[in-house]
């Protein structure tokens, strides 16, 4: 991502939120290249074994993630923005982890995830526990559907051991809950992965999906997104711990 392109969505965000972080990083000139990584990985190990204060998650959630990923934290369909809500506490610790550490190839969500931003162990595991608790949205981007059969065979041999028989991931071993995700978004993760631009794409997965065709690609990932969570919010469902934000609001697309 340019420069340039990281000064347009601070400039645009400052307008819509006026969040000081944002103009503090316009007015010093700086990029998400110029956080230091300056990553402990104790600093993480310790967060996944704090016990989370859901009230300040609320609040780091607001002042870090709603811009971008909304007050439900259900993303942006087709822009790029992952729904996040429903994300288990421990991925979202672990992705946390990787974007301080230059492990994701996002300047945003690094700058957004430094400590300048974020804080320190208890913030992460605060945000994290808050993200969890969410109800995920039961009307996510879907793919094709006419594939979802072929989906469902290379799911249950490739897939289903790591991610879960549903994609309900695994907390423990920090594999993401990947059910119910927009489409466009593991389309663009799953090409990241397999090109080596996720920095902290499994080995294992990457050899896998390395011959994908197009076709089983699409084919797998329809399937992914059809998948339906427990846990989803029900009909007209609002979060009212942000009843005053803008939900007309949208962020610029990723690319």
């Amino acid at each position: 991502m340019s420069k340039d392109t990281i000064k347009n969505f601070i400039s645009l965000h400052k307008k819509k939120t006026g969040l000081p972080f944002l103009a503090g990083m316009l007015l010093a000139g700086l990029t998400a290249s110029s956080f230091a990584v300056n990553t402990d990985p104790d600093e993480f190990e310790e967060a996944i074994k704090l016990k989370p204060d859901a009230e300040n998650g609320k609040n780091l959630y607001k002042a870090s993630c709603i811009t971008c990923h909304g007050p439900e934290g259900w993303g942006v369909p087709g822009s790029g923005y992952p729904q996040i809500a429903g994300q288990l506490k421990n991925v979202v610790i672990k992705q946390l982890a990787d974007f301080r550490a230059g492990n994701r190839d996002n300047p945003i969500m690094r700058a957004f995830a430094s400590r300048r931003s974020l804080g320190g162990p208890q913030e992460i595991a605060d945000v994290a526990a808050y993200v969890e608790s969410m109800p995920m949205t039961p009307h996510n981007e879907q793919g094709f559907p006419i594939h979802l059969e072929e989906g469902k065979a290379i799911y249950d041999k490739l897939c289903a051991d790591c991610h879960g028989k549903q994609g309900e991931g695994d907390p423990e071993d920090h594999v993401p809950r990947i059910q119910g995700q927009h489409y466009s978004y593991l389309t663009r993760q799953f090409n990241w992965i397999r090109n080596g631009r996720r920095r902290n794409g499994d080995e294992k997965m990457i050899k896998q999906i390395k011959n994908f065709t197009p076709r089983e690609q699409t084919a797998v990932l329809s399937y992914v997104a059809s998948l339906k969570p427990k846990k989803t919010a029900p009909p007209g469902w609002r979060n009212h711990d942000f009843d005053n934000f803008d939900r007309s609001w949208r962020p610029m697309r990723i690319r």
